[in-house]
């Protein structure tokens, strides 16, 4: 998700941290239910794939224990920290370009990583390679499409320029590769590459502390984008950040699609 040859969301900007806080408040909870779900044990290899920020990989590490592994890439492994500390091991990678880890996995996980890599296929196809027999694929996306509005009570003047400013981030999103139809894909992606017991589900946010934090966070982290493309004004930008931070708007999350599916023994 590039502007200018830079991302859009780039882990280098200070608001970061900030939204990868708010995405862990949010989406961690739904994250570990699957896994846990999944039968995660002591003593499996695990694969996160564009871990972002600590919170998977050390409560992945923290289920694998001193006889598992846990893998953790990211193509900026600024926020991953060193690992070292929590059990699990931090290495640069680009899951859509780079040869995928010599090893196989019990557990290969990516969250919000494939809709941004411009070459999905070859990276769900290096991972799919990573599974071992009996092993499980767990895939999470959002699908902006699914569910447009991040104020979905669109009741007063605060709410619509919300909208209509998430309008407008999602136009530069497309425009710059990023598909917002995705996460309803997942199952089917999942059956053609020939997993078994593949299931899906959905889940979002419509409201809360950790909403407008990631709502803040993005907006001001994509401002520049919006004003030089001319998709939103500084003005427009400065009022939805006070209406934010005033308490005014009830702010959702797009769904988050979660797929999984199990490499046949």
């Amino acid at each position: 998700m590039t502007d200018g040859g830079g991302y859009l969301l780039d882990n280098q900007q200070p608001e970061a941290g900030a939204r990868f806080t708010a995405l862990e408040a949010l989406f961690d909870p739904s994250t570990f239910r699957h896994i846990d779900a999944l039968g995660i044990r002591a003593g499996w290899r695990c694969w996160e794939v564009g871990a972002g920020g600590t919170s998977v990989p050390a409560w992945l590490a923290s289920r694998v224990g001193p006889a598992g592994h846990v893998l953790a890439t990211d193509i900026d492994t600024s926020w991953t920290g060193s690992g070292s500390g929590a059990g699990y091991e931090v290495r640069r990678h680009d899951v859509g370009v780079d040869p995928p880890p010599d090893d196989r996995f019990d557990l290969v996980h990516a969250r919000l990583v494939l809709v941004h890599v411009p070459q999905r296929a070859r990276a769900l196809a290096a991972m799919m390679a990573s599974v071992r027999p009996g092993g499980w694929l767990l895939l999470e996306e959002a699908d902006p499409s699914l569910q447009p509005l991040v104020c979905p009570d669109e009741h007063a003047p605060p709410q619509r320029l919300a909208n209509k400013l998430k309008h407008d981030f999602r136009t530069l999103m497309a425009a710059r590769g990023v598909d917002l139809a995705y996460g309803r894909t997942l199952p089917r992606l999942l059956r053609e590459a020939g997993l078994v017991d593949v299931a899906a589900d959905a889940y979002f946010p419509v409201a809360g502390p950790a909403c407008a934090a990631l709502e803040h966070a993005t907006t001001r982290q994509v401002r520049a984008s919006l004003t030089r493309a001319g998709l939103a004004t500084d003005a427009e930008i400065d009022q939805h950040l006070a209406n934010i931070e005033a308490g005014l708007l009830d702010l959702a999350t797009s769904p988050m699609i979660s797929a999984w599916g199990r490499v046949p023994s």
